[in-house]
């Protein structure tokens, strides 16, 4: 049962990490990105109309909120509902009883969090295609995103985030 919930446990050592996430659509962006930068998550990731999302990782939450451990707060903007992550008192106890090794993945998930969903669905893309050349993954970009309108000098930041990322993960090496 304890090796069953450890991967439960790297989303509460993940939401611990930033104390809350604003959005699913970026949690969805973090975790994805957080795995490419090879920290061990290990949901399984297609491609959306939004970038990378994982099922597995939507139902994870959803069992973290229905046993307490996250709470889920629904909120009005606009004309739609944004959803905000926390960590209860429940899920910090909770916590206590996994050792999870995961050096500068603090450094890393704060780094995401600081960004907007915007950004990290534009980063995202780009690490999705990361196999196919640059302009290869412009293409795609202006392709698959065409409604976001990214603009070249938003993408050319997003390679240098990428890096940074990268740099930032390599230290512990």
């Amino acid at each position: 049962m304890r090796a069953l919930l450890f991967e439960h446990a790297k989303m509460l050592k993940a939401l611990a990490a930033v104390g809350e996430i604003v959005g699913r659509k970026k949690l969805q962006k973090m975790i994805y990105i957080a795995k490419k930068m090879k920290f061990p998550f290990y949901e399984k990731f297609d491609f959306h109309f939004y970038g990378p999302y994982s099922e597995e990782l939507t139902l994870r939450m959803e069992e973290l909120c229905n046993v307490g451990f996250v709470q889920e707060m629904k909120e009005k903007k606009g004309g739609y509902y944004q959803y905000r992550y926390v960590l209860t008192e429940a899920g910090e106890q909770f916590l206590t009883h996994y050792h999870l090794d995961m050096p500068d993945l603090d450094v890393c998930l704060r780094s995401l969090n600081e960004q907007s969903a915007r950004f990290l669905e534009l980063v995202s893309t780009i690490l999705y295609f990361e196999d196919l050349s640059k302009d290869e993954v412009k293409e795609k970009v202006f392709t698959l995103k065409s409604k976001q309108r990214y603009t070249e000098e938003e993408i050319e930041e997003a390679y240098r985030y990428i890096e940074q990322l990268r740099e930032q993960a390599y230290i512990k090496s």
